[in-house]
């Protein structure tokens, strides 16, 4: 059992999410890519199969056309992202718990480490937006022949976006993006911390967690996250890959055709692919995070 508690550090925060953040996209980002495949799919013709069955059939489909790494099409531009994304993240989470203790040792209530989470989501926007909005319209171009794709890579799709629309296309999804992490990074953190509770054995801390009641608790909250965050996902991916002018009053509009064309179930699709992939990427996440911020408190305990 540990002694004393390492001090609170802003710095350590950052580092270790970044790491973890890393982690996060190496585990998830193959399913990633088949939710996101699911979920901008077109409409059949009637009388005509969907594009895809469900996530095994988008995921054999992906692999049989495009192999293995197809299935990590426009990873680049969320791991250029992810590392400072999560380092953010994790440092708006530190500042939100920090901002609602009188000391450093003060435990939070679950309401606290709630609004910490969503502080941590309004943080990450900035960064995430572009990441998104890059990473969804490589990951929709799997039926082009390669010939005939628009975007070479994350960086030429950034430089098309960016002279069609400027940095406002870039952007696009904001609102979008918002709705769906400041909810979400609630329940992910809030989850998290009341999951390691629940697991932390009587008469240790959380310093002492094992690495599996880390994967366990990381895992179940990732899930607990998606839950919440799915609806306004799919909002968001359609909205990002839609040509311009489709939707003028942005996710309202989505939101009004999806209702009309395919119904409130429609607001989660790709639920299946989002729920396998949630679990060992978020797991992965907060072990990765745990384990730099051991590192951390050992190699710079001053820091």
């Amino acid at each position: 059992m540990s002694n004393s508690k390492p001090k609170p550090s802003a710095i350590k925060d950052f580092i270790a999410g970044g790491f973890g953040g890393v982690c996060t996209v190496v585990a998830g980002h193959p399913l990633d890519t088949v939710k996101v495949r699911i979920q901008t799919m077109p409409l059949p013709a009637p009388g005509q199969p969907p594009m895809f069955k469900g996530t095994f059939d988008c995921l054999m489909q992906t692999v049989r056309k495009e192999g293995f790494f197809g299935l990590y099409k426009g990873m680049a531009a969320p791991v250029a992202g992810v590392a400072p994304m999560f380092a953010v993240c994790f440092l708006g989470f530190g500042i939100g718990k920090r901002l609602q203790q009188k000391e450093d040792d003060t435990p939070l209530t679950y309401p606290q480490l709630f609004k910490a989470g969503m502080l941590a989501g309004v943080f990450t926007t900035v960064i995430m937006t572009p990441g998104e909005r890059i990473k969804c319209l490589l990951q929709i171009q799997q039926e082009a022949k390669a010939s005939e794709r628009k975007y070479k890579g994350p960086v030429d799709c950034a430089k098309q976006v960016y002279k069609e629309g400027g940095i406002r296309s870039i952007y696009r999804g904001t609102c979008a993006t918002l709705a769906r992490d400041v909810p979400a990074s609630g329940m992910y953190f809030m989850s998290y911390e009341w999951i390691q509770r629940l697991l932390t054995p009587e008469g240790q801390s959380r310093e002492d967690m094992s690495v599996g009641r880390i994967i366990i608790a990381g895992g179940v909250a990732g899930m607990l996250n998606w839950s919440v965050a799915i609806p306004a996902d799919v909002l968001k991916s359609r909205y990002q890959t839609a040509p311009e002018g489709r939707y003028p009053n942005g996710i309202r509009d989505v939101a009004r055709q999806i209702l009309k064309e395919e119904g409130i179930m429609s607001m989660y699709k790709g639920f299946t692919p989002v729920m396998l992939r949630a679990f060992p990427a978020n797991a992965a996440c907060f072990l990765g995070y745990e384990v730099m911020m051991k590192l951390l408190h050992w190699a710079a305990p001053g820091l």
